[in-house]
């Protein structure tokens, strides 16, 4: 079964920064990007794959500031 999770995405500015979460994203193994907007991502994930916690940390990981919204 998929959860729904949305990031609030700090420190992002422009199309580069979208490029840049989107590529971590889709490199998390289970998660299904939905959308990658400035200051957020909204995707599905599998969460015997793969945590929030876990998403978040990618984005952390490439500079900038995730925080989880909803799941």
């Amino acid at each position: 079964m998929q959860s729904k999770l949305t990031l609030s995405i700090e420190g992002m500015h422009c199309g580069a920064c979208i490029r840049r979460v989107t590529t971590a994203l889709k490199g998390i193994k289970g998660v299904e990007l939905g959308s990658v907007e400035v200051g957020s991502a909204a995707l599905k994930f599998n969460p015997d794959q793969a945590s929030a916690k876990e998403i978040a940390a990618a984005v952390d990981r490439i500079g900038f500031t995730a925080q989880i919204k909803e799941l």
